[in-house]
């Protein structure tokens, strides 16, 4: 691996550390960095959602004592963490079902800046929208959920394989709807993160694993120790600011980056 391969992929895990827990789109924030870095090759779109699983097993870190909690009191058949664990499964379920009949599709859009920008911009609009149309929260803990509300999340999940909606942006979103206060919306994007991304992962190294190299995966895991290092220092902050600020500073920046992408796409 070059030099320049090196920075690239250091810049880039920086990025989706600092921008996977946030309603900004890591995923578009690494399309149009690469773009402009010039990061190409057979293992990109590869990269893109594997260094995603290094910022998401931040989680598993900062909430190693919940998750093994709910483990704990579900082997117990403890009612709440069953419902914890029901509600986790059922809002995994979309994503891997869809994932894999849209797998070429999201691939191909992966390699798209102009998709990036145009979602972005809609998404900011939609962020604005419900955050003045939402209902009052009556739910305030993942285990208070019902089976339908999970699985609605779910798909709410799944709007984010078009590049630039931003998985936790969608999720949290959708939950916001459907009456969940911020922090658990928040919450819940979080610990659906992991299942999630680390079967869009398996998935996808075992369709490219024959087109990748040696400085293809020196480069993937890089940037996943890059993307786990930052995240780690940044995901607990993140529930603060979202608590105390809201969505709609990350509206109002998600339509400034996708007009100034726009610009720079069609008019350099």
């Amino acid at each position: 691996m070059d030099q320049n391969s090196l920075i690239s992929v250091i810049i880039l895990g920086i990025i989706e550390g600092l921008t996977e827990f946030l309603p900004v789109s890591s995923t578009g924030h690494l399309i149009l960095a690469a773009e402009l870095l010039g990061f190409k090759g057979p293992a990109e779109s590869t990269f893109k959602i594997v260094v995603q699983l290094g910022a998401i097993l931040a989680v598993l870190v900062v909430y190693a004592q919940r998750f093994i909690g709910v483990g704990l009191g579900a082997l117990q058949a403890k009612p709440a963490d069953l419902a914890f664990v029901r509600n986790l499964a059922l809002a995994v379920l979309p994503a891997m079902v869809i994932g894999v009949f849209a797998y070429d599709a999201i691939k191909l859009m992966l390699e798209n800046p102009t998709i990036v920008a145009v979602m972005l911009i809609v998404g900011g609009v939609a962020i604005l929208i419900i955050e003045r149309i939402a209902p009052p929260p009556v739910i305030h803990g993942i285990e208070e959920l019902s089976w339908r509300n999970a699985l609605l999340i779910g798909l709410f999940q799944c709007m984010a394989m078009i590049p630039g909606v931003s998985r936790s942006g969608a999720t949290i979103m959708g939950s916001l709807m459907l009456g969940v206060e911020r922090k658990t919306a928040a919450e819940f994007t979080f610990f659906l993160a992991a299942p999630t991304m680390v079967a869009a992962t398996a998935y996808d190294l075992l369709q490219s694993w024959d087109q990748l190299n040696f400085d293809d995966f020196t480069g993937i895991a890089i940037g996943f120790a890059v993307a786990f290092l930052t995240a780690l220092l940044v995901v607990k902050s993140l529930i603060a600011v979202v608590g105390r600020y809201g969505f709609a500073p990350f509206a109002w920046y998600r339509i400034a980056l996708g007009s100034a992408a726009l610009a720079f796409l069609y008019l350099a």
